[in-house]
């Protein structure tokens, strides 16, 4: 006789009864029984991911962050406690996020305002607008200075990958931090820190680059090296995914850093020749459309398809159609509430010993194709 269950219940994840709100029911409730369906139970779906199976002891968790979110203080609010409490181990970040995250550790001050206004206006008294965001234009001019005379400096003068330029910088945001009073302000100086290394994909994409091209003007030693960048994201992965490791990547929007943070599949598997299946998950929170073709609606399937997903764990895979303005501040109060920190994992003081298991790696395989 058969005991095959009804369809209906086999698909069934639980009967739609959520108990009804009061002003007392904390937000990580809200979420997990009032968030059931649409991009609601999408989101509910991605906290949990994220709590259950990201942050399990062996996983490693890679953050993609796009879009201006430094500036709406989401760094400071959001962010640094994540990396403060162990959920995020290395990112790829614009340097656009970066460059307006300095602001903050420099004491400079961004504003809240509206959208709809008199732009021209605004030119004409010097004010710098990001929508709803103002912010005086000695902001700009003022953090230019700091990463011109920082990028003078002697430890600056030599070729490096963005995470060792992010990692010095973030020294010294940290002691300017620490000198000022505002510790906790700066993703980057917490992220020196925590010892996770801050990539930028697009190193001449932002305010940043465009100051260390000036400084070549000058004469200045140093140079970004983003084939760095390439090996080291994926000598991160690579060690992840070793002695029953798990890899997680967590996108916020998307563009050229969600497809950095991915690419170290492929990097490994493709191009490196070496043994691996994918990424065993993938959160994005993002508000692009997949049928027009572009990387930041790309599905996770869609990217199982090149190796960076692994197919098995296609499961273990959300993608929330919701700004990450909204996602983020849910996802980091849910994370924070639902589970205790975990011990850092400081891969950047560790990139040496990766890069070396990542070369002998490579060099082995090499030796026994030409064998």
């Amino acid at each position: 006789m058969s005991t095959k269950l009804p369809l209906l219940q086999q698909i069934s994840q639980r009967r739609i009864d959520p108990p009804a709100l009061t002003p007392n029911m904390p937000l990580v409730e809200v979420i997990d029984n009032i968030f059931l369906s649409y991009n609601g139970g999408r989101l509910r779906e991605g906290c949990q991911l994220y709590v259950r199976k990201m942050l399990a002891e062996k996983a490693t968790v890679g953050l993609a962050l796009s879009g201006a979110l430094t500036p709406a203080g989401l760094g400071m609010s959001c962010l640094v406690p994540l990396i403060e409490a162990g959920f995020i181990d290395w990112i790829v970040s614009t340097g656009a996020n970066l460059y307006h995250d300095t602001h903050f550790a420099l004491g400079m001050e961004l504003h809240q305002s509206r959208p709809g206004l008199d732009d021209y206006a605004l030119r004409e008294n010097k004010v710098i607008r990001i929508y709803d965001i103002v912010f005086d234009y000695e902001c700009l001019l003022g953090t230019d200075r700091f990463y011109r005379q920082l990028c003078r400096g002697e430890a600056f003068q030599k070729t490096m990958g963005t995470a060792e330029f992010h990692y010095l910088a973030g020294k010294y945001l940290a002691a300017r931090e620490e000198e000022t009073g505002l510790k906790g302000k700066c993703l980057l100086a917490s992220a020196y820190r925590c010892g996770v290394p801050v990539f930028t994909s697009s190193p001449g994409d932002s305010s940043i680059g465009m100051n260390l091209a000036a400084l070549q003007l000058e004469g200045s030693r140093l140079a970004i090296d983003p084939l760095c960048d390439v090996l080291q994201t994926a000598a991160i992965v690579y060690a992840a995914k070793r002695e029953e490791g798990a890899s997680g990547i967590l996108i916020l929007g998307g563009g050229s850093p969600k497809n950095f943070c991915l690419q170290t599949e492929p990097t490994i598997q493709e191009v490196l020749g070496l043994e691996e299946s994918g990424h065993d998950f993938f959160l994005q929170f993002t508000d692009a459309r997949p049928d027009t073709g572009g990387l930041s609606g790309a599905t996770p399937g869609e990217a199982m398809t090149w190796g960076k997903v692994d197919p098995d764990k296609l499961p273990d895979s959300v993608t929330c159609y919701v700004d990450s303005t909204v996602a983020l501040p849910l996802l980091s109060a849910y994370a924070l509430s639902r589970h205790e920190p975990r011990p850092l994992r400081r891969l950047m003081e560790k990139m040496p010993a990766l890069m070396k298991q990542l070369t002998d790696s490579y060099g082995n395989r090499r030796k026994h194709e030409e064998a």
